[in-house]
């Protein structure tokens, strides 16, 4: 650290070290950028199993823009055995590097959300919708909207959506992934206190998220891994230049039965990564 005073004019230098002050105490308080370090990947479970299955998950924000930004090239590097897509935009298309391609879209809403998932082997099966005409338009998590317009609606959704997963954890251990649209703890966004009126953290949303975590048996990868890691997001607008300032949100998860907890080697988020509003995240399991 530069020592003020001890060459040249003080007076300059005292300023200097001031303002270096304030910007260090922002940071301390989380008014200025502190990044996020993603950390080695970890990849033997607690007991000592390597991992044999990765998994990654990404909102894409439209499949043709993140073509177009190498969103690929980064799938291509990671090799995943399992891709998870969200928020496609676009008709289905093929993508080189994962041969069995499943891929939903809404019907009746052209160039709006859509899902893809894309895997090394034959999934045994591949189901759409989750039994509800209500929402098996939606191809995505819906969310509460601007002005929370649509938050009774994703009340009901979530009720159904706990219902449906309910019914597949009875047959088997569950992998939730996906851009699941709220942060559930005011650790998971860089400005709690200024959105607690809007989408993504009210709390019906947070207490929703809760209630899927209880109801159906699921945990939280990486909270179960870091707990009381801060300033890990999966998203920032575009606006404000959040993302250098690292003013963001964590909307993507991993959630497990929690039967795969001793399976789990680690939860990543990949927040280097670039081509989206949000960045992929990947899980490795030892089964």
């Amino acid at each position: 650290l530069p020592s003020a005073g001890i060459k040249g004019v003080c007076l300059p230098e005292a300023k200097k070290s001031k303002a270096g002050a304030k910007k260090n105490e922002k940071e301390a308080t989380g008014e200025g950028p502190v990044l996020y370090e993603d950390p080695p990947d970890q990849k033997t479970s607690p007991s000592g199993k390597s991992a044999i299955l990765k998994i990654c998950s990404w909102n894409v924000d439209g499949l043709r823009a993140w073509i177009k930004k190498k969103g690929l090239d980064w799938v291509k590097e990671e090799a995943p055995d399992i891709f998870c897509l969200q928020e496609t935009k676009s008709e289905l298309q093929e993508l080189t590097g994962l041969s069995h391609q499943d891929w939903s879209a809404p019907s009746d809403k052209e160039g709006y959300s859509g899902v893809g998932l894309l895997s090394r082997q034959c999934p045994l099966k591949v189901s759409y919708g989750i039994g509800e005409e209500e929402h098996d338009q939606e191809a995505y998590v819906p969310n509460a909207g601007r002005g929370l317009v649509r938050l009774e609606h994703l009340q009901r959704w979530d009720e159904a959506f706990r219902k449906f997963l309910k019914g597949l954890v009875a047959h088997k251990p569950l992998v939730l992934c996906g851009d699941l649209d709220v942060a559930h703890e005011e650790i998971d966004l860089r400005n709690p206190k200024g959105n607690k009126k809007n989408a993504g953290f009210t709390a019906q949303e947070r207490q929703g998220f809760g209630e899927l975590l209880q109801d159906v048996s699921l945990a939280d990868s990486f909270r179960h891994l870091y707990p009381n890691t801060a300033y890990a997001y999966t998203f920032w607008t575009y606006m404000m230049n959040a993302r250098p300032k690292n003013v963001g949100w964590r909307l993507d998860y991993f959630l497990l039965s929690h039967s795969l907890l001793p399976a789990l080697c680690d939860s990543k988020i990949c927040s280097k990564a670039l081509g989206s509003d949000h960045c992929p995240i990947t899980l490795y399991l030892a089964l």
